[in-house]
Protein backbone atom coordinates (compact mmCIF):
# COMPACT_ATOMS: atom_id res chain seq x y z
CA UNK A 1 0.00 0.00 0.00
CA UNK A 2 1.36 3.43 -0.93
CA UNK A 3 2.18 5.87 1.84
CA UNK A 4 -0.35 8.58 2.61
CA UNK A 5 -0.25 11.90 4.43
CA UNK A 6 -3.30 13.14 6.32
CA UNK A 7 -4.30 16.80 6.39
CA UNK A 8 -7.16 17.79 8.70
CA UNK A 9 -9.00 21.00 7.86
CA UNK A 10 -11.89 22.16 10.02
CA UNK A 11 -12.31 18.66 11.41
CA UNK A 12 -12.40 16.94 8.04
CA UNK A 13 -9.62 14.56 7.04
CA UNK A 14 -8.03 14.44 3.59
CA UNK A 15 -5.51 11.89 2.31
CA UNK A 16 -2.66 12.79 -0.03
CA UNK A 17 -0.04 10.46 -1.53
CA UNK A 18 3.58 10.56 -0.38
CA UNK A 19 6.03 10.22 -3.26
CA UNK A 20 9.69 9.28 -3.03
CA UNK A 21 12.62 10.04 -5.32
CA UNK A 22 15.42 7.66 -6.25
CA UNK A 23 17.67 9.18 -3.57
CA UNK A 24 14.92 8.75 -0.92
CA UNK A 25 13.74 12.35 -1.02
CA UNK A 26 10.12 12.46 0.13
CA UNK A 27 7.27 14.81 -0.79
CA UNK A 28 3.55 15.11 -0.12
CA UNK A 29 1.71 15.34 -3.42
CA UNK A 30 -0.78 18.19 -2.87
CA UNK A 31 -1.56 18.76 -6.56
CA UNK A 32 -5.28 18.12 -5.83
CA UNK A 33 -5.36 20.09 -2.56
CA UNK A 34 -7.28 23.08 -3.91
CA UNK A 35 -9.80 20.95 -5.79
CA UNK A 36 -10.53 18.79 -2.75
CA UNK A 37 -10.39 21.36 0.06
CA UNK A 38 -10.63 24.84 -1.44
CA UNK A 39 -7.30 25.65 0.27
CA UNK A 40 -3.81 26.33 -1.08
CA UNK A 41 -0.48 26.12 0.71
CA UNK A 42 1.42 29.24 1.75
CA UNK A 43 5.14 28.78 1.17
CA UNK A 44 6.85 32.11 0.67
CA UNK A 45 9.87 31.77 -1.61
CA UNK A 46 8.84 28.16 -2.48
CA UNK A 47 11.35 26.93 0.13
CA UNK A 48 9.36 23.74 0.80
CA UNK A 49 7.67 23.34 -2.58
CA UNK A 50 8.71 20.81 -5.18
CA UNK A 51 7.56 22.06 -8.58
CA UNK A 52 8.77 19.17 -10.70
CA UNK A 53 10.22 15.69 -10.81
CA UNK A 54 13.66 15.96 -12.36
CA UNK A 55 16.28 13.38 -13.34
CA UNK A 56 19.08 15.91 -13.90
CA UNK A 57 20.80 16.92 -10.66
CA UNK A 58 20.80 15.54 -7.12
CA UNK A 59 21.90 17.79 -4.28
CA UNK A 60 22.12 16.88 -0.58
CA UNK A 61 23.08 19.97 1.35
CA UNK A 62 23.31 18.17 4.69
CA UNK A 63 25.87 15.67 3.44
CA UNK A 64 27.62 17.92 0.92
CA UNK A 65 26.72 15.79 -2.10
CA UNK A 66 26.27 16.98 -5.70
CA UNK A 67 25.66 14.62 -8.63
CA UNK A 68 24.88 15.21 -12.29
CA UNK A 69 22.74 12.38 -13.70
CA UNK A 70 24.08 10.13 -10.91
CA UNK A 71 27.77 10.94 -11.45
CA UNK A 72 29.55 12.52 -8.45
CA UNK A 73 30.76 16.04 -9.19
CA UNK A 74 34.23 15.04 -7.96
CA UNK A 75 34.62 12.43 -10.72
CA UNK A 76 33.32 14.70 -13.46
CA UNK A 77 35.53 17.62 -12.44
CA UNK A 78 38.61 15.38 -12.38
CA UNK A 79 38.05 13.32 -15.51
CA UNK A 80 35.64 15.12 -17.81
CA UNK A 81 35.47 18.16 -20.08
CA UNK A 82 32.84 20.88 -19.89
CA UNK A 83 31.36 19.90 -23.25
CA UNK A 84 31.14 16.24 -22.21
CA UNK A 85 29.32 17.30 -19.02
CA UNK A 86 27.04 19.51 -21.10
CA UNK A 87 26.14 16.50 -23.25
CA UNK A 88 25.51 14.43 -20.11
CA UNK A 89 23.20 17.00 -18.57
CA UNK A 90 21.24 17.67 -21.76
CA UNK A 91 20.93 14.15 -23.16
CA UNK A 92 21.01 12.09 -19.97
CA UNK A 93 24.09 9.97 -20.57
CA UNK A 94 27.80 10.31 -21.23
CA UNK A 95 28.54 10.39 -24.96
CA UNK A 96 30.41 7.71 -26.85
CA UNK A 97 33.56 8.84 -28.65
CA UNK A 98 31.61 9.15 -31.91
CA UNK A 99 28.71 11.04 -30.31
CA UNK A 100 31.10 13.47 -28.66
CA UNK A 101 33.02 14.04 -31.89
CA UNK A 102 29.77 14.89 -33.70
CA UNK A 103 28.64 17.13 -30.83
CA UNK A 104 31.98 18.96 -30.71
CA UNK A 105 32.10 19.36 -34.49
CA UNK A 106 28.57 20.76 -34.57
CA UNK A 107 29.46 23.31 -31.91
CA UNK A 108 32.55 24.38 -33.84
CA UNK A 109 30.42 24.80 -36.94
CA UNK A 110 27.96 27.12 -35.18
CA UNK A 111 30.31 29.23 -33.06
CA UNK A 112 30.24 32.17 -35.48
CA UNK A 113 27.55 34.81 -34.99
CA UNK A 114 25.58 36.60 -37.69
CA UNK A 115 27.29 39.92 -38.45
CA UNK A 116 24.02 41.77 -37.82
CA UNK A 117 24.35 40.81 -34.14
CA UNK A 118 27.33 43.14 -34.06
CA UNK A 119 24.97 45.98 -34.96
CA UNK A 120 22.96 45.17 -31.84
CA UNK A 121 26.19 45.06 -29.84
CA UNK A 122 27.29 48.40 -31.29
CA UNK A 123 24.04 49.95 -30.06
CA UNK A 124 25.06 49.52 -26.42
CA UNK A 125 27.21 52.14 -24.68
CA UNK A 126 30.55 50.85 -23.46
CA UNK A 127 29.42 51.31 -19.85
CA UNK A 128 26.42 48.96 -20.28
CA UNK A 129 26.57 46.06 -17.82
CA UNK A 130 27.75 42.90 -19.64
CA UNK A 131 24.85 40.87 -18.18
CA UNK A 132 22.34 43.20 -19.82
CA UNK A 133 24.26 42.94 -23.09
CA UNK A 134 24.42 39.14 -22.87
CA UNK A 135 20.73 38.64 -22.08
CA UNK A 136 19.82 40.89 -25.02
CA UNK A 137 22.12 39.09 -27.46
CA UNK A 138 20.81 35.68 -26.39
CA UNK A 139 17.19 36.80 -26.80
CA UNK A 140 18.02 38.32 -30.21
CA UNK A 141 18.74 34.82 -31.53
CA UNK A 142 14.96 34.33 -31.76
CA UNK A 143 15.02 36.92 -34.58
CA UNK A 144 17.81 35.16 -36.45
CA UNK A 145 16.28 31.69 -35.95
CA UNK A 146 12.50 32.31 -35.98
CA UNK A 147 11.79 28.57 -36.25
CA UNK A 148 12.85 28.36 -32.58
CA UNK A 149 9.58 30.10 -31.66
CA UNK A 150 7.47 27.17 -32.87
CA UNK A 151 6.25 25.21 -29.82
CA UNK A 152 5.81 22.14 -32.05
CA UNK A 153 9.43 21.91 -33.18
CA UNK A 154 10.82 18.53 -34.15
CA UNK A 155 13.52 16.95 -32.01
CA UNK A 156 16.05 17.87 -34.70
CA UNK A 157 15.00 21.54 -34.60
CA UNK A 158 15.31 21.59 -30.80
CA UNK A 159 18.78 20.06 -31.07
CA UNK A 160 19.74 22.75 -33.57
CA UNK A 161 18.75 25.47 -31.09
CA UNK A 162 20.69 23.72 -28.32
CA UNK A 163 23.84 23.43 -30.44
CA UNK A 164 23.59 27.03 -31.60
CA UNK A 165 23.24 28.37 -28.08
CA UNK A 166 26.11 26.34 -26.61
CA UNK A 167 28.29 27.29 -29.60
CA UNK A 168 27.50 31.01 -29.64
CA UNK A 169 27.40 31.68 -25.88
CA UNK A 170 31.22 31.97 -25.46
CA UNK A 171 31.35 34.31 -28.43
CA UNK A 172 28.60 36.51 -27.00
CA UNK A 173 30.20 36.52 -23.54
CA UNK A 174 33.58 37.51 -25.00
CA UNK A 175 31.98 40.19 -27.17
CA UNK A 176 30.14 41.63 -24.15
CA UNK A 177 33.52 41.85 -22.40
CA UNK A 178 35.22 43.47 -25.40
CA UNK A 179 32.37 45.97 -25.65
CA UNK A 180 32.85 46.97 -22.01
CA UNK A 181 36.52 47.61 -22.78
CA UNK A 182 35.88 49.48 -26.03
CA UNK A 183 38.02 46.98 -27.92
CA UNK A 184 37.49 45.18 -31.24
CA UNK A 185 36.00 41.71 -30.96
CA UNK A 186 37.79 38.48 -31.72
CA UNK A 187 36.23 35.70 -33.77
CA UNK A 188 36.26 32.03 -32.75
CA UNK A 189 39.02 29.66 -33.86
CA UNK A 190 37.64 26.18 -34.46
CA UNK A 191 40.85 24.23 -33.93
CA UNK A 192 40.91 25.28 -30.26
CA UNK A 193 38.93 23.44 -27.59
CA UNK A 194 35.89 25.14 -26.03
CA UNK A 195 37.69 26.76 -23.07
CA UNK A 196 40.81 27.71 -25.03
CA UNK A 197 38.71 29.25 -27.78
CA UNK A 198 36.84 31.30 -25.20
CA UNK A 199 40.10 32.54 -23.64
CA UNK A 200 41.33 33.50 -27.12
CA UNK A 201 38.19 35.55 -27.80
CA UNK A 202 38.45 37.22 -24.39
CA UNK A 203 42.11 38.12 -24.25
CA UNK A 204 43.78 37.88 -27.66
CA UNK A 205 45.19 40.95 -29.32
CA UNK A 206 43.75 40.84 -32.86
CA UNK A 207 47.19 41.47 -34.33
CA UNK A 208 48.94 38.66 -32.43
CA UNK A 209 48.49 34.91 -31.97
CA UNK A 210 47.20 34.18 -28.48
CA UNK A 211 48.99 31.40 -26.61
CA UNK A 212 46.58 29.62 -24.26
CA UNK A 213 48.08 28.58 -20.92
CA UNK A 214 46.94 24.95 -20.33
CA UNK A 215 46.76 25.52 -16.56
CA UNK A 216 44.39 28.43 -17.08
CA UNK A 217 42.30 26.50 -19.61
CA UNK A 218 42.08 23.49 -17.28
CA UNK A 219 41.03 25.67 -14.33
CA UNK A 220 38.33 27.33 -16.44
CA UNK A 221 37.11 23.90 -17.60
CA UNK A 222 36.78 22.81 -13.96
CA UNK A 223 35.03 26.00 -12.91
CA UNK A 224 32.46 25.72 -15.72
CA UNK A 225 31.73 22.09 -14.80
CA UNK A 226 31.15 23.03 -11.16
CA UNK A 227 28.65 25.71 -12.19
CA UNK A 228 26.88 23.64 -14.87
CA UNK A 229 23.75 22.88 -12.83
CA UNK A 230 22.56 23.17 -9.25
CA UNK A 231 19.01 21.85 -9.13
CA UNK A 232 16.01 24.20 -8.73
CA UNK A 233 17.65 27.53 -7.88
CA UNK A 234 16.23 30.95 -8.78
CA UNK A 235 17.55 31.22 -12.35
CA UNK A 236 16.88 27.57 -13.19
CA UNK A 237 13.32 27.81 -11.90
CA UNK A 238 12.96 31.00 -13.96
CA UNK A 239 14.05 29.15 -17.12
CA UNK A 240 11.54 26.39 -16.37
CA UNK A 241 8.60 28.66 -15.60
CA UNK A 242 9.23 30.82 -18.68
CA UNK A 243 9.67 27.66 -20.75
CA UNK A 244 6.39 26.30 -19.36
CA UNK A 245 4.58 28.95 -21.44
CA UNK A 246 6.19 27.26 -24.50
CA UNK A 247 8.58 30.18 -24.88
CA UNK A 248 11.65 29.47 -27.02
CA UNK A 249 14.92 28.16 -25.62
CA UNK A 250 16.60 31.50 -26.38
CA UNK A 251 13.89 33.54 -24.64
CA UNK A 252 13.82 31.21 -21.62
CA UNK A 253 17.61 31.28 -21.15
CA UNK A 254 17.63 35.06 -21.57
CA UNK A 255 15.16 35.22 -18.66
CA UNK A 256 17.44 32.94 -16.65
CA UNK A 257 20.39 35.26 -17.28
CA UNK A 258 18.38 38.17 -15.89
CA UNK A 259 17.42 36.14 -12.80
CA UNK A 260 21.08 35.22 -12.26
CA UNK A 261 21.99 38.91 -12.54
CA UNK A 262 20.30 39.68 -9.22
CA UNK A 263 22.83 40.22 -6.41
CA UNK A 264 21.12 37.64 -4.16
CA UNK A 265 21.79 34.93 -6.75
CA UNK A 266 24.76 35.26 -9.08
CA UNK A 267 26.58 38.12 -7.43
CA UNK A 268 28.18 36.23 -4.54
CA UNK A 269 31.65 35.94 -6.09
CA UNK A 270 31.55 39.66 -6.89
CA UNK A 271 30.76 40.36 -3.22
CA UNK A 272 33.83 38.33 -2.24
CA UNK A 273 36.17 40.59 -4.22
CA UNK A 274 34.41 43.73 -2.98
CA UNK A 275 34.89 42.49 0.60
CA UNK A 276 38.58 41.78 -0.03
CA UNK A 277 39.03 45.24 -1.58
CA UNK A 278 37.39 46.78 1.50
CA UNK A 279 39.78 44.89 3.80
CA UNK A 280 42.73 46.07 1.70
CA UNK A 281 41.48 49.68 1.77
CA UNK A 282 41.23 49.43 5.56
CA UNK A 283 44.88 48.47 5.84
CA UNK A 284 44.76 44.73 5.20
CA UNK A 285 44.50 43.56 8.82
CA UNK A 286 42.73 40.22 8.29
CA UNK A 287 42.51 39.38 12.00
CA UNK A 288 40.61 42.61 12.65
CA UNK A 289 37.97 41.57 10.11
CA UNK A 290 37.86 38.00 11.40
CA UNK A 291 37.09 39.44 14.84
CA UNK A 292 34.36 41.60 13.31
CA UNK A 293 32.82 38.51 11.69
CA UNK A 294 32.73 36.79 15.09
CA UNK A 295 31.09 39.75 16.82
CA UNK A 296 27.33 39.14 16.74
CA UNK A 297 26.74 42.85 17.29
CA UNK A 298 28.79 43.81 14.24
CA UNK A 299 26.82 43.90 10.94
CA UNK A 300 29.86 42.69 8.95
CA UNK A 301 29.51 39.24 7.41
CA UNK A 302 32.15 37.24 5.56
CA UNK A 303 31.24 36.85 1.89
CA UNK A 304 32.02 33.49 0.26
CA UNK A 305 31.83 31.44 3.45
CA UNK A 306 29.08 28.96 4.24
CA UNK A 307 26.22 28.27 1.84
CA UNK A 308 22.44 28.64 1.84
CA UNK A 309 22.02 25.00 0.71
CA UNK A 310 25.13 23.19 1.92
CA UNK A 311 25.22 22.67 5.68
CA UNK A 312 28.51 20.87 5.28
CA UNK A 313 31.54 21.70 3.12
CA UNK A 314 30.47 22.77 -0.38
CA UNK A 315 31.74 19.80 -2.47
CA UNK A 316 32.54 22.16 -5.33
CA UNK A 317 34.80 24.22 -3.07
CA UNK A 318 37.10 21.26 -2.36
CA UNK A 319 37.62 20.85 -6.09
CA UNK A 320 38.01 24.48 -7.08
CA UNK A 321 40.45 25.17 -4.24
CA UNK A 322 43.05 23.05 -6.06
CA UNK A 323 42.40 24.85 -9.34
CA UNK A 324 42.73 28.15 -7.49
CA UNK A 325 46.07 27.11 -5.99
CA UNK A 326 47.27 25.94 -9.44
CA UNK A 327 46.32 29.25 -11.04
CA UNK A 328 47.97 31.41 -8.40
CA UNK A 329 51.06 29.22 -8.44
CA UNK A 330 51.41 29.17 -12.22
CA UNK A 331 50.66 32.82 -12.89
CA UNK A 332 52.65 34.12 -9.94
CA UNK A 333 50.24 37.03 -9.67
CA UNK A 334 51.38 39.75 -7.28
CA UNK A 335 48.16 41.13 -5.84
CA UNK A 336 47.66 42.16 -2.20
CA UNK A 337 43.95 41.40 -2.49
CA UNK A 338 44.73 37.77 -3.33
CA UNK A 339 47.17 37.63 -0.42
CA UNK A 340 44.35 38.79 1.86
CA UNK A 341 42.12 36.07 0.41
CA UNK A 342 44.62 33.35 1.27
CA UNK A 343 44.96 34.70 4.82
CA UNK A 344 41.20 34.75 5.21
CA UNK A 345 40.92 31.21 3.86
CA UNK A 346 43.50 29.97 6.37
CA UNK A 347 41.67 31.67 9.24
CA UNK A 348 38.32 30.17 8.25
CA UNK A 349 39.75 26.65 7.90
CA UNK A 350 41.62 26.67 11.23
CA UNK A 351 39.66 28.96 13.57
CA UNK A 352 37.27 26.93 15.77
CA UNK A 353 34.59 29.61 15.51
CA UNK A 354 34.23 29.04 11.76
CA UNK A 355 34.87 25.28 11.88
CA UNK A 356 32.15 24.69 14.49
CA UNK A 357 29.65 26.73 12.46
CA UNK A 358 30.74 25.07 9.19
CA UNK A 359 31.49 28.46 7.65
CA UNK A 360 33.88 26.98 5.13
CA UNK A 361 35.02 28.82 1.98
CA UNK A 362 32.53 28.04 -0.78
CA UNK A 363 32.76 27.91 -4.57
CA UNK A 364 32.01 31.64 -4.85
CA UNK A 365 35.03 32.47 -2.70
CA UNK A 366 37.44 30.56 -4.93
CA UNK A 367 35.84 31.47 -8.25
CA UNK A 368 36.12 35.16 -7.40
CA UNK A 369 39.82 34.71 -6.64
CA UNK A 370 40.40 32.83 -9.92
CA UNK A 371 38.61 35.45 -12.02
CA UNK A 372 40.59 38.19 -10.28
CA UNK A 373 43.87 36.36 -10.99
CA UNK A 374 42.93 35.97 -14.66
CA UNK A 375 42.30 39.68 -15.01
CA UNK A 376 38.54 39.30 -15.49
CA UNK A 377 36.81 42.44 -14.14
CA UNK A 378 34.20 42.21 -11.39
CA UNK A 379 31.30 43.15 -13.67
CA UNK A 380 32.05 40.01 -15.74
CA UNK A 381 31.90 37.56 -12.83
CA UNK A 382 28.17 36.86 -13.16
CA UNK A 383 28.55 36.58 -16.93
CA UNK A 384 31.11 33.81 -16.38
CA UNK A 385 28.62 32.13 -14.04
CA UNK A 386 26.01 32.26 -16.83
CA UNK A 387 28.44 30.63 -19.28
CA UNK A 388 28.92 27.73 -16.88
CA UNK A 389 25.25 27.38 -15.96
CA UNK A 390 24.08 27.25 -19.60
CA UNK A 391 24.01 23.42 -19.97
CA UNK A 392 21.88 23.10 -16.83
CA UNK A 393 19.41 25.70 -18.05
CA UNK A 394 19.16 23.93 -21.40
CA UNK A 395 18.72 20.51 -19.76
CA UNK A 396 15.98 21.82 -17.46
CA UNK A 397 14.13 23.53 -20.34
CA UNK A 398 14.40 20.37 -22.45
CA UNK A 399 13.21 18.11 -19.62
CA UNK A 400 10.18 20.31 -18.93
CA UNK A 401 9.29 20.25 -22.63
CA UNK A 402 9.68 16.48 -22.95
CA UNK A 403 7.60 15.87 -19.81
CA UNK A 404 4.85 18.09 -21.25
CA UNK A 405 4.60 19.92 -17.95
CA UNK A 406 1.79 22.49 -17.67
CA UNK A 407 2.29 26.22 -17.58
CA UNK A 408 3.49 27.47 -14.19
CA UNK A 409 0.80 29.33 -12.30
CA UNK A 410 1.55 30.02 -8.61
CA UNK A 411 -1.29 31.06 -6.30
CA UNK A 412 -1.44 33.82 -3.68
CA UNK A 413 -3.19 34.89 -0.50
CA UNK A 414 -4.85 38.23 -1.25
CA UNK A 415 -4.33 40.87 1.49
CA UNK A 416 -5.60 44.02 -0.28
CA UNK A 417 -8.74 46.09 0.09
CA UNK A 418 -12.16 44.43 -0.14
CA UNK A 419 -15.15 45.96 -1.96
CA UNK A 420 -14.90 49.68 -2.66
CA UNK A 421 -17.12 51.95 -4.76
CA UNK A 422 -15.58 54.10 -7.47
CA UNK A 423 -15.67 57.85 -6.83
CA UNK A 424 -15.16 60.30 -9.69
CA UNK A 425 -11.97 62.40 -9.52
CA UNK A 426 -13.65 65.79 -9.02
CA UNK A 427 -15.58 64.39 -6.04
CA UNK A 428 -12.63 62.88 -4.19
Amino acid sequence: MSKQAEIIIEGKSYQFPVIEGTENEKAIDISKLRDLTGHITYDIGYKNTGVTKSAITYLDGEEGILKYRGYPIEQLAEKSSFLEVAYLLIYGKLPTAEQFKNFDTSIDRHSMIHEDVKKILDGFPSYAHPMGVLSSLVCSLTAFYPESLDPNQTEEQVDNSIIRLIAKMPTMVAWAYKKSKGRPVNYPINDLDYCSNFLHMMFANPTEKYIVDPVVSAALNTLLILHADHEQNCSTSTVRIVGSSQASLFGSVSAGINALWGPLHGGANQEVIEMLDAIKADGGDVQKWVAKAKDKNDPFRLMGFGHRVYKNFDPRARIIKKACDDILGKLGVSDPVLDIAKELEHAALTDQYFVERKLYPNVDFYSGIIYRALGIPVNMFTVMFALGRLPGWIAQWKELRENKEPIGRPRQIYTGETDRDYVEMNKR
